[in-house]
């Protein structure tokens, strides 16, 4: 969005904040030019009365900024009412996950999601898993795997210091960021760090949706905590190996982890279990490993802590680095712009004005 926002108005909308005070947006202009739009609405009412006045609000602020063209881009179709009294251009719906297969989702989310197929102009997937599914339900489906900010994580590569609550560690180290909840395998994890005790392992992002009472414990296991964005690279600067432990279950079919060219660009090995949008491309073009089951994803973290230092791993960081040099966050926006607007001469009226993209709800 913030590409989208260097040629056009974005509004970025998220979830409402509840209290005892009567309906109102409160906007902020983002750094990057972002507007981000927080609405406020007064708690008390059920979740169908909520929606449908932060859609009041919505739509004032359409009114109020004389916004005649628009486009509507959605995260989450649980959030599809919010927009029940826009009028867009055209309407994009970036399916970044299969929501509906993560614990606790909504049982409507299904059916809000078929609502948001009859609505939609595009649907964008986060990556090729997804989009072979989302082919079936919906007839202009395209593929857009994660970028990378290659320029932000190659910072690991340059020498930055150790952060406190990781530099007392030992090494080797092997980590892991990202939301650790129901996707994450535990037992995976516990059983390397029983089996391991000499490697350390980090990992850094916040416990959702499972109890941290269920989370292994050992000497060699640190939980960190969340980090920001601005943070990571330094914790990977200092990282011998870089995990994606997903467990394999239907939460974890259709998820096409961002972290998988972040891990590359900073130029650390990465090992995955054997999670169908790292096979393809990163395992089949030998920059990750891939292994399922504990003795196989052991034996590929000894593998990559055996490479490191040597040519092979000096050539493999190369052949990483020219793949992430065909990525880019520019020319994802250019492709999905170019894709609106041909979605946009599609409509039976002309286009008034500079559209803007509104976006409902937030990427989980």
């Amino acid at each position: 969005m913030t590409r989208a926002a260097r040629s056009r108005a974005v509004y970025y909308v998220e979830e409402p904040i509840f209290g005892e005070f009567d309906d109102h947006l409160v906007r902020r202009q983002d750094a990057s030019g972002v507007v981000v739009c927080t609405p406020h609405v007064r708690v008390g009412f059920s979740p169908a009365e909520s929606q449908a006045r932060s859609a009041r609000l919505l739509a004032g602020l359409v009114e109020v900024e004389g916004l005649d063209t628009y486009d509507l881009w959605v995260y989450t179709p649980m959030e599809l009412p919010v927009a029940a009294e826009l009028q867009p251009r055209v309407v994009v719906y970036d399916c970044m996950d299969e929501l509906a297969n993560f614990r606790g989702a909504p049982p409507e989310l299904r059916s809000r999601e078929q609502a948001l197929f009859q609505r939609a102009d595009l649907v964008f997937t986060g990556g090729q898993r997804l989009y072979e599914a989302k082919t079936e339900q919906h007839p202009s489906v395209y593929a857009f795997a994660s970028s990378v900010e290659v320029g932000h994580f190659a910072q690991a590569r340059r020498g930055l210091a150790d952060p406190a609550d990781q530099a007392a560690l030992a090494r080797p180290r092997l980590g892991f960021y990202g939301v650790i909840d129901e996707r994450f395998d535990i037992a995976l994890i516990g059983e390397l760090a029983r089996r391991r005790p000499e490697w350390q392992l980090v990992m850094l992002g916040p416990v959702v949706k499972i109890s941290p009472q269920d989370l292994p414990r050992a000497a060699n296991l640190h939980y960190l905590g969340m980090k920001s964005y601005a943070e990571l690279p330094a914790y990977l600067a200092h990282w011998d190996v870089a995990l994606l432990p997903f467990a394999r279950n239907e939460a974890t079919e259709f998820i096409s982890p961002t972290k998988t060219p972040e891990y590359l660009a900073a130029g650390v090995p990465v090992v995955s279990t054997g999670i169908r949008d790292v096979i393809r491309p990163y395992g089949d073009l030998e920059l990750a490993r891939i292994a399922d089951g504990v003795d196989a994803f052991e034996a590929a973290c000894a593998a990559a802590l055996a490479e490191l230092g040597s040519a092979a791993g000096a050539e493999r960081r190369a052949r990483a680095d020219r793949y992430l040099a065909t990525l880019s966050w520019d020319r994802t926006w250019s492709e999905m712009s170019d894709l609106i607007a041909q979605a946009a001469t599609k409509r039976t009226y002309p286009a008034q004005g500079q559209p803007f993209s509104y976006i409902s709800g937030h990427d989980d």
